[in-house]
This record gives structure tokens, C-alpha cells and sequence, in this order.
């Protein structure tokens, strides 16, 4: 049968898709990090190339067009191409009814019942069943001997015929919750007999680590993020504007710059897209102060508390001059999510309900993925307009866009869950909401920092320090070297970030 790579599913087979990625320069680094550490970084890639001794590293997930993980696999892969390795990512495709039940255990591990549907034996079998449809290709291939790396629910159950094939299996997972509750036991209860054969399991946080797996090879790498990434690298103020002017997401005023932004390869993209807003609804003005929240469509995101959060502050303080934005993907570009529609209409559906004092200053703007680089300049302009940045999860396994809008310098109102108490120190980087259904406190905090400007700015500048010291990408490489070294020597290694 001659193989293709299609999104869907032909005579019974998928077909995993790999990705192409370009080289990314590791050089730049140089300029933005202390000597010192640059210096140790190249000691640590040198000792990883030749733990790699010529084969190939594959990384597998279900998505890279959308995502933290996709963003994050796109830098890491990039980069350890340019340093002499051979890392490959493979998505692995599926049916809805597939990402149905990875999203339920996506929901699971967070500790949220998601839509409340069955994670037994039944969802078990077809789980087994859709991935079993892809596993020749993935083994085909697979050499033996290669180092696989396995990100979340949706390939776990590739790990026993690659442990078969010859493999080494690591499985990466990016969520997970502080505690654990029924819920959690049932997402890990589902996902252990899928597990067992992998050589390590990685972890973004030692407190995700469930107990049943604690004597079992473990890391812990928190994820970072590309500061030279279209979704992060600089951007003038004039650019900014003219980005968010052309896309639609401030009302248009006087700028003349075109709204370009470098690609990952370093051509030259102009952003010509538009986001989309719900009818009836316009942009923020240009000159209002922008408290922005960028996220997927997801309860754990916590879109109506912040929504509704925002209008105690108004209420509270009497503000007549901030807007609020909520932004995410265009729910139709993507596949993995399929609880991402029905929260965008409920948010939508609220929005609909308020005064219209109120909802001509709540934006829910939905960005456009059919270019997945212009989506991240779209993301990274918001991120530098906004003059403060929210990420009030109910539930985070780490939370890379408050990374993202730490390196722009930005104060933080975010919530203490996760992997976001790792990166905000409060009252040094923002403010940490110690309850995030406390919609007083979120108040409370977006009053004070919109009422002391220079406070503001100080957590801006502290923010970006903390972010270049502990969650660029550099950081997550030396910690991937260090994996391989310990695989080569088959030792069990236990570590943590320092950072």
C-alpha cells in the first residue's frame, strides 16, 4: 500500500505525519546570557552529541500547528539540529473520538472531571486500538537504539512497541496537578499499563509525580521558551501597533510602519490576516489600558472568572478607561481540542448578556491559525501592547505564555497553581492570587497595579531577569543533554531545575 500523509484515516492505517523544521542558530544565545553560563551550556551539548553517538532522537506528540508543546518541540528541535544531533518530531494523528478521551484525561491529570465522560476499560480498548493503527508506520521509522521521546496522553501507548523495537522510551508529560483526588488516580489508572514499559518519565514539576511512580526513573524539566521565536523576539513599539492595527485587534489610528516580523528562518512575513471578533463587537482603542489574558478555549483557563473579575474591578474601582481582552486560537484550527468550541460560545454567550457600557470594553478575539507564524507575531504584538497580562487557570501544568509575556517585560496578575508559582515571584514579578476562584482578590490586584504605574514597571524588569535566568531554551537542552548521558550509562537519575 503506498503510504501517504494524510490528516485522516485510510483503509485502517494512519500515517504519522513528521515535521520538517529548519536549523536555529544556538549562537544567539550568546548575546543575551552571563558568559558563565553560555560557557558551561556548550560543555553540556558537547557531552550530549557524544552520548547521541550518531542516532537519532524522535519526538512525538498529536499537534504542531497549535500549543505549548508544539511551540516548545519546534525551538528545542530546531536548536539541537544546529548543534550536530539528529532530532526529528512525528505527530501522530487520530479521530475525534480519539481526542475526545485524551482531552478527558488531559482534564483527568488536572484534576477536573472535564464533560464527566467514562475513562474504563471501554475508552481503554479504543485508545489501544486507535494507536495501534499507527504504530507501523512510527516503528518503521524507528532504528533501535533511538531515543524516543513520548509528550503526553496521546502517544503513551506507542511506548511498548518501541520499547520492542529497540528503543529507548521516554514518556514527557507537560500537565499535571498539585494533589490528587479521584479524578487524578483515574486519569494515572488509565495511562499505567501504557507506561510501564518507558525508561524514563518526565515531569514539568516534582509535585506532578504521582506516588505510584516513585521509584521509577524520574526528571523533572520545567518547559521554556525561544526568546528569538516570531512569538517572542522583539518588536518596536511602531510595529507593534501596526500589527495589531492591520490584524484587527486595536482600532486603527496613524501608524505607518508595515507590520512585518521575522520568520523562524529569517525571511522577512508581513501580518495581513484579521482576527475575528464577534459580530457587533470593535477592537480596544489604541491609547486604553489593555489587561489581556491568551489562552485556548479551555475551563481550565477560567475565561468567564476572568470576564467576570474584570467587571468587579470596574465595579470597585470605578475605572472607566481599561479594556479587557480574551484571546485564543480560532477554535477551527484546532483538532486536539475539541472542548475549545463550546467554552468560546459560552464565554460568547455571556458577553452577549452585559450592559453595553460593559461589553464595549470586553474583547474575545479568536486569532487566526492558518499560518501558524503570523499567529505568534499576532500574540507576541498583544503581549507587548498589553499593560498587564493575566493567567488566571483554575488548573496549569506550566503555563508557557506567562513566560512569554515575562521576557516582554510585562507585570503579572496570575493565579498560584502549577507551573506558574515557578515562574511569577510575587510581589517581584506581579501579583500571585493565592485562590484563583477569589474574584476580590483578582480585583483587588489588577486596582493596585493599574493604580501604581512605576510598581508596574519594576515587576516588568524583574520578570524578563527571572525568565532569562531559568526559562529560555537553553536551559531545557543542557537538562535533555544531561538525559541522554544518564541513558547511555543506564543509571537511574533523579533531578530537579534549580531554577
Amino acid at each position: 500500500m503506498q503510504k501517504k500523509e494524510p490528516s485522516g484515516l485510510a483503509r485502517g492505517v494512519w500515517i504519522m505525519k513528521v515535521v520538517n523544521i529548519p536549523k536555529l542558530s544556538i549562537a544567539s544565545f550568546a548575546r543575551i546570557v552571563p558568559e558563565e553560563a553560555w560557557q558551561r551550556f556548550q560543555g553540556q551539548m558537547a557531552e550530549g552529541r557524544h552520548a547521541l553517538a550518531g542516532r537519532t532522537v524522535w519526538n512525538l506528540n498529536s499537534n504542531d500547528s497549535s500549543g505549548g508543546v508544539a511551540e516548545l518541540l519546534r525551538s528545542l528541535v530546531g536548536y539541537a539540529n544546529s548543534v550536530g544531533a539528529d532530532v526529528r518530531w512525528g505527530v501522530v494523528p487520530g479521530p475525534p473520538e480519539f481526542f475526545a478521551i485524551t482531552k478527558r484525561l488531559h482534564n483527568a491529570l488536572h484534576g477536573s472531571r472535564g464533560d464527566g465522560s467514562p475513562l474504563g476499560s471501554k475508552e481503554q480498548r479504543y485508545y489501544r486500538r486507535i494507536l495501534q493503527s499507527v504504530t507501523q508506520d512510527v516503528v518503521d521509522k524507528v532504528n533501535a537504539g533511538d531515543l524516543v521521546i513520548l509528550h503526553d496522553p496521546q502517544t503513551a501507548g506507542l511506548a511498548a512497541p518501541l520499547v520492542e523495537k529497540g528503543a529507548k522510551v521516554v514518556w514527557r508529560c507537560h500537565i499535571g496537578c498539585d494533589w490528587t483526588s479521584p479524578e487524578v488516580e483515574r486519569g494515572w489508572d488509565f495511562l499505567e499499563p501504557f507506561l510501564e514499559p518507558a525508561e524514563y518519565l518526565i515531569y514539568s514539576r516534582r509535585a506532578y509525580v504521582p506516588k505510584r511512580f516513585a521509584d521509577r526513573p524520574i526528571a523533572v524539566i520545567p518547559p521554556s521558551i525561544d526568546p528569538f521565536s516570531p512569538k517572542n523576539q522583539d518588536l518596536d513599539p511602531e510595529t507593534v501597533r501596526s500589527i495589531l492595527e492591520v490584524s484587527g485587534l486595536i482600532r486603527s489610528a496613524s501608524s505607518r510602519k508595515p507590520a512585518v516580523f521575522h520568520r523562524s528562518h529569517g525571511s522577512i512575513a508581513e501580518v495581513r490576516r484579521k482576527a475575528y471578533l464577534p459580530d457587533g463587537a470593535s477592537p480596544p482603542p489604541p491609547e486604553a489600558p489593555l489587561l489581556l489574558q491568551v489562552s485556548r478555549w479551555d475551563r481550565l483557563k477560567d475565561p468567564v472568572g476572568v470576564l467576570a473579575g474584570f467587571l468587579r474591578f470596574v465595579e470597585r474601582s470605578g475605572d472607566e478607561q481599561s479594556h479587557l481582552m480574551l484571546a485564543g486560537p480560532d477554535v477551527r484550527g484546532v483538532a486536539d481540542d475539541p472542548e475549545g468550541a463550546e467554552v468560546l460560545q459560552e464565554v460568547t454567550q455571556l458577553w452577549r448578556q452585559l450592559p453595553n457600557d460593559f461589553r464595549s470594553r470586553i474583547h474575545l478575539a479568536s486569532l487566526p491559525m492558518d499560518d501558524r507564524e503570523e499567529n505568534a507575531a499576532m500574540v507576541n504584538a498583544l503581549q507587548r501592547h498589553a499593560t498587564i497580562v493575566i493567567q488566571k487557570s483554575m488548573q496549569e501544568g506550566f503555563g508557557l505564555t506567562v513566560s512569554e509575556a515575562m521576557w516582554k517585560g510585562r507585570p503579572m496578575v496570575v493565579s498560584g497553581v502549577g507551573g506558574i508559582q515557578d515562574q511569577v515571584v510575587h510581589q517581584e514579578c506581579g501579583w500571585v492570587l493565592q485562590d484563583p476562584a477569589d474574584r476580590e482578590e483578582y480585583a483587588a490586584a489588577l486596582e493596585a497595579l493599574l493604580a501604581d504605574p512605576d510598581t508596574a514597571a519594576k515587576y516588568g524588569r524583574q520578570a524578563r531577569k527571572r525568565v532569562r535566568d531559568h526559562f529560555l531554551s537553553i536551559r531545557s537542552l543542557a537538562q535533555f543533554a544531561q538525559l541522554l548521558v544518564g541513558l547511555q550509562h543506564a543509571t537511574t537519575m533523579r533531578w530537579d531545575d534549580q531554577g
